[in-house]
């Protein structure tokens, strides 16, 4: 019976990979969709609410999916830099 090499989870990966698979894509795909309903739905019971406080906590979860729409999408137009030697 072959042993698989133990993965740690917790490292990290040194540096991107130079191509990112099909199924990498999807899920990125799936992030900023996530990201920008949750940011939109905030946004919406935002405005259906009265009191203030809530008002300005729903804001602030709805500003949060948006700043990691915009960090995932930075990420992404970011064109691969070439390795330091």
């Amino acid at each position: 019976m072959q042993q698989q090499p133990q993965m740690n989870p917790q490292a990290a990966m040194p540096e991107p990979p130079q191509m990112v698979s099909t199924k990498d894509a999807m899920y990125f795909s799936d992030m900023m969709s996530w990201n920008l309903l949750a940011a939109k739905k905030a946004h919406f019971f935002a405005s259906q609410c009265r009191d203030p406080e809530v008002v300005q906590a729903i804001e602030r979860a709805g500003q949060m999916h948006q700043r990691h729409y915009d960090m995932i999408l930075r990420h992404l137009q970011t064109p691969p830099q070439p390795p330091v030697m």
